[in-house]
């Protein structure tokens, strides 16, 4: 290689690992952007239902997020604190009750098996449940320790959203500002690409934004319905702090694949405290609910998004949250729309296709 190709392959070595010490400042910026499009998105619809002036739309789409915030902070947050720290307080005591039944499902298999004694189960259960000092069953040292440390990391993870008030803030300032004029930064992000290709690339940001917008709208509605269906079913169930059940299940919806699982937790473990086919009913409750908001929900509200296939998602999941933490993981379903809507349109549609023509005619 010549001196001139080295030096150009030092530069890209040394972008990489620039925007790679970088990347918490990127994923800020891309969550602003994110939040800039949902902005963009309820203008655009009050544009077009209203007739009215983008100025104008702005104005009532930021009064109607101040009103929503102001709402959900008077009305839907108190309650949801004091329900959710009730919910966090049961846990113990519902692992506790689970463990209690898995003692005596293992002494029943173990009596069947061996007899009246318990045979060579009891290493088993011994190791899921201790005894306490008075000899009576009860958590083992290590699981309650376990739980306990899990209940700090909560804490600390709560503590730790306060510290976080400036990047919020930054979050919400880029949005605001990229909000008011849209087409100001979309134009400095065509400015980035050599000058023959930026009509081109402008179009493939444009049909990113189109597919974030068509995105937010969906998940949207979907964690709507969910909500509703999983308070419409805990309240015939008779389960307990319904409020923040279904509000988990709403929030955790916009997490593909795991957040369901982990909505299942918290009204499992208040309906196990009641009865254990509560427990089931409930479990049952939120598989039915989710089957219903995959094949019924979604396809309906999202039938102009992006399909992304399930391998995909997970895939996506894994590594945004390896690179980006937490963050990337709460990201990772629009960051993987728009890296999809790029792949297809400038690696396949405009490199690869060519060449494969190319290859055809030669």
């Amino acid at each position: 290689m010549k001196f001139g190709q080295w030096l150009g392959l030092l530069g890209v070595v040394a972008s990489l690992v620039l925007l790679w010490s970088l990347r918490q400042s990127l994923i800020y910026l891309f969550a602003a952007l994110v939040l800039a499009m949902a902005l963009c998105t309820l203008v655009g619809s009050i544009r077009s239902r209203l007739g009215c002036s983008r100025p104008l739309a702005l104005l009532l789409s930021l009064g109607t997020v101040l009103l929503v915030l102001a709402v959900a902070a008077t009305v839907v947050i108190p309650p949801f604190v004091d329900q959710f720290s009730q919910l966090l307080s049961k846990l113990p005591a519902a692992a506790e009750t689970l463990l209690d039944l898995l003692r005596n499902g293992l002494s029943q298999v173990s009596q069947m098996i061996y007899g009246s004694g318990d045979g060579d189960l009891s290493w088993l259960r011994d190791g899921l449940v201790g005894s306490d000092a008075g000899g009576a069953p009860g958590l083992s040292p290590r699981l309650s320790s376990s739980l306990s440390s899990g209940a700090l990391r909560l804490l600390g993870l709560a503590g730790g959203v306060g510290t976080g008030l400036l990047q919020i803030l930054f979050v919400v300032a880029v949005a605001l500002m990229v909000a008011v004029q849209p087409t100001a930064y979309l134009e400095v992000g065509v400015l980035l690409v050599p000058s023959f290709y930026r009509r081109r690339f402008r179009q493939v940001l444009v049909q990113c934004g189109d597919a974030l917008s068509a995105w937010m709208v969906g998940v949207l509605i979907s964690s709507l319905c969910v909500g509703i269906l999983a308070a419409i079913g805990l309240s015939l169930l008779g389960v307990k702090l319904v409020a923040a059940n279904a509000l988990l299940a709403g929030l955790l919806n916009i997490i593909p694949n795991i957040g369901p699982t982990l909505s299942t937790v918290f009204p499992m473990s208040v309906a196990l405290l009641d009865a254990p086919w509560k427990a089931a009913a409930v479990l049952a409750l939120y598989v039915a609910v989710q089957n219903l908001e995959s094949y019924l929900i979604t396809p309906s509200v999202m039938h102009h998004q992006l399909k992304l296939l399930p391998g995909f998602t997970l895939t996506a999941q894994l590594l945004f949250t390896v690179v980006f933490g937490p963050l990337g993981l709460l990201l990772a379903l629009p960051l993987a729309v728009c890296l999809q809507v790029m792949v297809r349109e400038l690696l396949i549609h405009d490199i690869l296709d060519p060449w494969k023509r190319l290859r055809l005619t030669g």
